[in-house]
């Protein structure tokens, strides 16, 4: 393997780890949660969980099926529905998460070394695999930052931290 196919292995690698530690943190905020919560908006203007949750899994949807031959933008998505309150259940949302991060890691750990610079488009605009790749990365722990920071709001005083606690960074120094 020639070291920019390794640079390839290791990016890929590295970028689905780092996925899925955004996933882990998105479902560790969930999890400290009540039902009720994943409606609660701070404001008129903020999102809830729950309308996270379904923004993220259109994105997902639209971004990663069919990722290498069709446009990321899918022609049955609805941005716009996808921030309007829906009647659905925790578990619900939950099962819309999941299967979210499901296609996207369905399409993310077939490719190889030799797809980073192939060209996929978004909205008609031609990024290389790996663009298209770190816009997502971006996007995404955008969205989960405010997961954990609304759950720790809501939680309160009942959240467990999801990293080093304060006042315990000196346990983690080398």
């Amino acid at each position: 393997m020639s070291d920019m196919e390794q640079i390839g292995a290791v990016f890929l690698e590295d970028t689905i780890q780092t996925f899925r530690s955004m996933k882990k943190l998105a479902d560790g905020a969930m999890q400290q949660l009540g039902d009720a919560q994943f409606f609660l908006a701070p404001d008129a203007e903020s999102n809830s969980l729950a309308i996270i949750i379904q923004h993220v899994h259109g994105n997902m949807l639209s971004r990663w099926r069919d990722f290498l031959t069709t446009d990321g933008e899918k022609p049955d998505r609805n941005r716009d529905g996808e921030f309007e309150p829906r009647d659905l259940t925790r578990e619900e949302l939950l099962k819309l998460w999941e299967e979210g991060w499901s296609v996207l890691f369905g399409a993310l750990e077939p490719l190889g070394p030799g797809d980073l610079l192939r060209t996929v488009t978004i909205r008609g605009e031609a990024h290389t695999v790996i663009k298209a790749i770190q816009r997502q990365v971006s996007h995404y722990a955008y969205h989960v930052g405010q997961i954990v920071y609304l759950g720790k709001h809501l939680a309160g005083e009942d959240w467990q931290t999801l990293s080093i606690a304060r006042g315990q960074s000196k346990l983690y120094r080398p």
